[in-house]
């Protein structure tokens, strides 16, 4: 008989570099590939009031799922649209279908792996394989020189044992044709709407704001092309650790988070095309830094693989449960809002809400504002961002805020940004300051940032008129003057 798998795609929306879809056209006769529109992921908050998964991150998640149905067809394939609960609708298929097996990405968060259990125990009475196959990290995990119980605390550690011991593997190739069993209705992409967003919603990515770095396009297609042109068009690699804090523009970063995050680019490809342009352009700190933030990533997902759940708790993991933390909703919403009174705070939050973007220099500071200078439950913020940002990765960004709130893997106890300084140093002549907050454009250089310090009569001169057009701010930033915090 011959054999039939279905594979379901997850966080692995892509076909270069894809073991577990490359695996079941190897294995199968035909296969049937599947995406499901969880729909888990467009419902509320509780905590914070906020949808789990905002427009911009829909849109971009929609776009790519329409790019890898494209590039299926284009080789003769198809995939099979559904919406509603994975494990449920996957069980479903495969009976229907007749399969001996799912094959899918191996995913580490709660929410993943609790989809990954009920689907198994739905599969087992129709005597249907689960197979599950490890691919979304540089450094594959069974190749680490240490077991995932052993991961170095610190990473540091971590990074010096995996460059010492480990090997990044080679690429899987790309198929050139896949067999599919489509003898069904294979279904659409949901609009927006379908999903439950509002037209004001929609608005927001059907005109998108002009000030944004980039206009982000979902897909394996639009990822490969923000490689191609960071990489080889523009240059820019070669100086991406001087430029990496920058805040303004599309070519201070590479930008790949979003499609890492969704899988449209795998972290290996993105490697050894950085091993090619170092043979063909320039090997220097650069072309090393950028590879050094995927080992970040790697990182974070094999700490949230080693400590499970703890990632999400307000303990975080190191299980601290003497911090106290506010839960003063009045004064999360307007960190939320960009309303805080402080420019460098209010111009990151601003971005964030009109683009689903934020720059990596601004998360850490609005992030160290929200646990450090306010107080409020770090868990707070990291929902939050889970819900706006583009680039929305659970392990990374849950990882990155217990680091920020002193709960996590940071071997500096309370490291505290000092946002005065931070706001000098990074946006030095308030430019970027000025793109997001059109009202203080007046303000001179020497104190946009200070703009709390002007007295009333001078205020006027600029147009800025506090409580009205630009919020008094909700801290004393006296602190942010003295040494002890001059970080």
């Amino acid at each position: 008989m011959p054999k039939k798998i279905v594979y379901w795609f997850r966080n692995d929306l892509r076909l270069h570099d894809n073991e577990g879809f490359t695996r079941a056209l190897s294995d199968a006769d035909t296969v049937l590939p599947v995406f499901v529109f969880d729909t888990d992921w467009f419902a509320d908050l509780p905590s914070i009031g906020f949808r789990k998964m905002g427009v911009f991150q829909a849109n971009f998640l929609r776009q790519s799922v329409i790019d890898l149905q494209s590039s299926l067809r284009n080789r003769g394939g198809d995939l099979l649209i559904r919406v509603g609960n994975p494990a449920t609708i996957l069980a479903e298929i495969a009976r229907d279908s007749e399969a001996d097996a799912i094959y899918a990405s191996k995913e580490v968060t709660q929410e993943e792996t609790d989809i990954e259990s009920d689907l198994s125990k739905r599969l087992k009475p129709l005597n249907i394989d689960l197979d599950l196959i490890w691919q979304s990290t540089l450094y594959h995990v069974r190749d680490l020189p240490f077991a995932v119980a052993k991961l170095p605390n610190v990473f540091t550690q971590f990074r010096k044992e995996v460059e010492k011991r480990a090997d990044v593997r080679e690429l899987i190739p790309t198929p050139e044709r896949v067999s599919v069993s489509a003898d069904q209705d294979m279904g659409t992409v949901p609009t927006l709407a379908e999903l439950g967003y509002s037209p004001d919603e929609i608005s927001r990515v059907d005109q998108p704001d002009q000030r944004a770095v980039l206009p982000f396009q979902g897909g394996e297609s639009a990822g490969i092309n923000r490689l191609n042109h960071y990489l080889w068009e523009s240059d820019q690699l070669r100086t991406y650790k001087n430029t990496r804090n920058g805040m303004l523009g599309e070519g201070y970063s590479s930008k790949f988070s979003a499609w890492l995050a969704l899988g449209c680019l795998s972290p290996r490809f993105i490697y050894h095309e950085i091993k090619r342009y170092e043979a063909e352009r320039v090997e220097n700190d650069s072309t090393y830094w950028l590879v050094f933030e995927l080992l970040w990533r790697d990182f974070f997902r094999f700490v949230a693989l080693r400590f499970g759940n703890r990632i999400f708790k307000i303990s975080g993991i190191r299980n601290d449960i003497t911090k106290r933390w506010r839960r003063d909703q009045d004064l999360f919403l307007r960190w939320a809002a960009g309303e805080t009174g402080i420019p460098f705070i209010d111009a990151n939050m601003r971005e964030l809400n009109a683009t689903g973007f934020m720059s990596n220099r601004g998360r850490q500071n609005v992030g160290s504002f929200l646990v450090k200078d306010l107080g409020i439950d770090w868990t707070w913020g990291a929902a939050y961002f889970e819900s706006q940002l583009i680039d929305y990765d659970p392990c990374s960004n849950w990882g990155n805020w217990n680091y920020v709130a002193g709960v996590g893997n940071d071997p500096r106890e309370d490291r505290y940004f000092n946002i005065l300084s931070q706001a000098t140093r990074y946006d030095e002549q308030g430019d970027y300051v000025k793109h997001w907050l059109p009202e203080l454009a007046n303000v001179p250089t020497d104190r946009i940032h200070k703009v709390y310090e002007l007295p009333n009569a001078e205020l006027g001169q600029y147009d800025v008129y506090p409580g009205d057009n630009y919020p008094l701010p909700i801290v004393r930033p006296e602190r942010w003057t003295d040494a002890k915090f001059n970080r």
